[in-house]
């Protein structure tokens, strides 16, 4: 089977290599000396998110950080490694960016580890500590969804914590000031796996609303 996986994988650089360095050459020549994306989109490791595919975009338009749960920290000058941090701000300060989307979606298995308690399987407990970032959605859903179900408590933290990555955002000085300059855009979506629908967060209303409604089958 793991053959099998690794034959399909070469097949499908096969076919990319064959569309855009055969047929549609003209792209790559392009992108050979640098990249110019739009816009950073902060998504979520699970291999059914990928932002590339769910916006049919091409090479070179987005620069993508994906991480468990799509989560941003917040700002800090403590002297370790912030790989999150530091690819936000290449794509700020470096690429010039014009929007950061967060890109969340339901049926998280991150914020699902969040809300029932992440049970942890080294001694180090990565995901435990890292899902912690969004602790602040878990707190607001509990205390005020505690008469909903498990699922509606998931799906509201799953909202809950792209805000907390919007607001943690806004602690980096340098995407303050683009912000402010009207440079930068910060944007919400969120990924509806079981509808196939999308989902903007409206800062005016503090709620998610339609973007793509699903399809009527």
């Amino acid at each position: 089977m793991q053959l099998q996986d690794i034959e399909k994988f070469i097949g499908g650089f096969r076919r990319f290599q064959h569309k855009y360095f055969g047929e549609h050459h003209s792209l790559f020549d392009s992108l050979k000396t640098g990249q110019n994306p739009s816009s950073l989109v902060i998504g979520c490791s699970d291999s059914r998110v990928d932002p590339a595919l769910l916006t049919d975009c091409d090479p070179g338009d987005l620069f993508v950080l994906r991480n468990v749960a799509n989560l941003v920290p917040p700002y800090e000058r403590d002297g370790t490694y912030h790989g999150v941090s530091a690819a936000i701000e290449y794509a700020v300060c470096d690429l010039e960016v014009r929007q950061i989307i967060i890109l969340g979606h339901s049926g998280c298995g991150g914020i699902g580890g969040l809300m029932r308690g992440y049970t942890a399987k080294t001694e180090a407990n990565f995901v435990g500590k890292w899902v912690q970032i969004a602790l602040p959605a878990r707190e607001q859903v509990l205390s005020e969804l505690a008469h909903k179900t498990p699922a509606q408590q998931l799906r509201a933290c799953e909202m809950a914590s792209i805000i907390v990555s919007l607001d943690n955002l806004m602690s980096f000085p340098f995407i303050v000031e683009r912000v402010e300059a009207g440079t930068l855009s910060l944007i919400g979506w969120y990924f509806d796996i079981q509808e196939g629908a999308l989902y903007e967060f409206n800062r005016g209303s503090h709620r998610f609303v339609p973007l793509v409604a699903q399809i009527q089958r």
